[in-house]
């Protein structure tokens, strides 16, 4: 017996045929799964080809510093400044989606498999705790928690002042 079983309805992409049609570009705000960071040396080139190429859209920047693009549901890059990335690690960068509750352990259980591998954890301005791990292959891989939303804080008014409104309950 197998575990795996059809699960169409979490995904944006369409079951396969000839009918099959593309959803509609997802201008939601969601807790991201998992994305691609991307670092260029150029933002306005890169986002022109990712958007008049590769058909995504600009959901939100941050001028200079940081664009987030999203074609369909769960299709997120963050293309950044190549200035503000770490030049020791690899330039390209995956992120996973964890809890908080997850960040110790994961920072303990890399250290012990590799001393020298973990950057972090370290808090960001749009209110998520990451962790960067430099894996055997040189894969740079981040994990990132949303830590409990504040607000009044001021990582509230950083993604107000991108355009991103979250609700004041």
């Amino acid at each position: 017996m197998s575990d795996y079983y059809n699960a169409f309805e979490i995904s944006p992409v369409p079951v396969p045929g000839p009918n099959a049609v593309p959803p509609e570009p997802f201008r939601g705000i969601y807790g991201m799964p998992a994305f691609a960071t991307i670092p260029t040396s150029d933002l306005a080139e890169s986002v022109d080809f990712w958007t008049r190429g590769l058909g995504f859209f600009e959901l939100f920047s941050i001028p200079g510093t940081l664009v987030h693009l999203r074609r369909w549901a769960f299709q997120d890059v963050l293309l950044v400044s190549a200035a503000s990335v770490a030049q020791e690690a690899p330039a390209m960068s995956f992120s996973f989606a964890c809890v908080l509750s997850q960040v110790g352990s994961l920072v303990e259980a890399c250290r012990a498999l590799r001393p020298d591998s973990v950057d972090g954890p370290r808090d960001t301005p749009w209110n998520t705790r990451d962790v960067a791990v430099i894996t055997p292959e040189n894969a740079r891989i981040v994990f990132t928690a949303a830590k409990p939303f504040d607000p009044d804080s001021q990582e509230a008014r950083n993604l107000e002042a991108v355009g991103i409104r979250l609700d004041r309950r």
